[in-house]
């Protein structure tokens, strides 16, 4: 069996190694699910709601055709959470952590780690992952001890605060949008130390893992030596956190006489600043989202098609295609060809594949709606587009038509979500196969543009 999978990935490009990898993932996770230990006595769960639910495990999406809550045993909640572990941290990177722990990891291994966590360089590609295992583990480690403590005055036994705690936990850390209180976060809309620490694993998860690791190094370097960070590291951390700032700023005026007229000043902050950032990946609501107002849902749809940074455990467009969008359409408004920003100018490569990304991805989203809206006439077109932002920004907010969606409805969110998770230009690469250098070239003749 064994040489007939490496006979079979000889053929595939690293692209569709991937590819393949995660489909065994999705098809391991589902059989996982539909075992009589992982579910509960009397719970009920269709094979074509085992696939999904398993996709949106793999993707850490958080979309579900069926309550969680009322579906896992206290022996599924802890193999769901290790398949939350896999898609937060990436299936190759986690399975070769695993696998080939203490043995020498081959060129072959390097590749796929590379492609799949984006890396532009696979030098020292090893010790990046086990550094973002062994810190993810640590992190969901302290979350639950935090978590389960807190939430001894909410649960009735110890061993239910701390198995809440520290589903919790995952769950935040790999912004899988899971939970298994059957109500999100909604029970703890009041109580800013839940909410904040959620916050805080947000972050750590849609941040970056690049980021996270540069971070750890400026810190242990800090007062030694001189420290710079790169050009990723500063354009990603810059345009993450405005697009936190400007999204808490646009719902709190959005809802200011709508939702929040009711709420009291901090209430109104806080629910903003959670939704900005929970939009992005996280995927976890605090109130019924469908009391927003229509501006507030179409900017929420933005944030989750924006999605977290590029080598998280996001998904969508990600933040740095669309700050190089909008860094080369100012410029260029400007008359400059090329695009300085941090004392550093950006690759032209990077700037097409940017533009490639958010055209492939719009159409993509735009494909799916179009689908929807024919074969799921009993939605609005607002319900639609936020449930297709969603899925394709692996981020699990929805308006409630999940579990109503039609067969062939699924299969669509299904597709959304794997690309999401996977990416865009792994897609593109897994239809093309292997590249060809060419060996000649035609003369280039320019076109009318515009």
């Amino acid at each position: 069996m064994n040489s007939k999978i490496k006979n079979l990935t000889k053929r595939l490009s690293a692209a569709q190694i991937i590819v393949f990898y995660y489909l065994v993932a999705v098809m391991v996770s589902t059989i996982l699910l539909l075992l009589p230990i992982t579910q509960k006595q009397n719970a009920e769960l269709a094979f074509i709601d085992g696939v999904f639910i398993s996709i949106s495990a793999v993707t850490v999406t958080g979309l579900s055709t069926a309550d969680v809550s009322q579906l896992l045993s206290v022996p599924g909640t802890f193999i769901f959470t290790i398949i939350l572990q896999f898609g937060g941290i990436g299936i190759v990177a986690f399975g070769t952590i695993l696998w080939l722990s203490g043995k020498k990891i081959g060129l072959r291994a390097r590749i796929l780690m590379t492609t799949e966590q984006n890396s532009p360089t696979f030098s020292g590609v090893v010790r990046f992952i086990r550094m973002i295992f062994f810190f993810f583990v640590m992190i969901e480690l302290l979350g639950a001890v935090v978590f389960g403590t807190y939430f001894l005055k909410y649960f009735p036994t110890w061993q239910e605060a701390y198995l809440q705690g520290f589903f919790a936990s995952v769950s935040a850390t790999t912004n899988a949008g899971f939970d298994i209180t059957g109500k999100s976060l909604i029970p703890f809309a009041d109580d800013y130390f839940v909410l904040t620490l959620n916050i805080v694993l947000f972050i750590i998860g849609s941040l970056g893992f690049p980021v996270l690791m540069e971070i750890s190094q400026w810190l242990r370097h800090k007062g030694k030596m001189p420290f710079r960070f790169t050009l990723f590291t500063k354009i990603t951390t810059v345009t993450f956190f405005i697009l936190i700032v400007i999204g808490a700023i646009f719902i709190y005026l959005f809802e200011y006489s709508h939702f929040y007229s009711e709420k009291t000043w901090h209430q109104s902050f806080v629910h903003s600043l959670f939704y900005s950032i929970s939009s992005r990946t996280g995927g976890m609501a605090i109130s019924d989202i469908n009391q927003f107002s229509v501006p507030t849902l179409l900017l929420l749809s933005i944030f989750m098609f924006i999605g977290a940074s590029p080598s998280s455990a996001g998904g969508g467009i990600r933040t740095t295609t669309f700050a190089v969008m909008l860094l080369t359409i100012y410029n260029y408004a400007k008359g400059n060809r090329t695009i300085k920003i941090f004392k550093r100018e950006i690759d032209e490569e990077d700037i097409i594949k940017s533009f490639i990304v958010f055209t492939t991805g719009m159409i993509l989203c735009s494909v799916a709606v179009v689908i929807l809206t024919c074969i799921e006439s009993a939605f609005s077109l607002m319900e639609i587009l936020f449930e297709v932002s969603s899925a394709f920004g692996t981020v699990g907010l929805s308006l409630g038509i999940t579990p109503e969606l039609s067969t062939a409805g699924k299969v669509v969110i299904m597709i959304l979500m794997f690309i999401g998770k996977i990416g865009m230009f792994t897609f593109l690469f897994s239809m093309g196969g292997k590249p060809v250098k060419h060996a000649y070239h035609y003369p280039k003749e320019r076109i009318i543009i515009g």
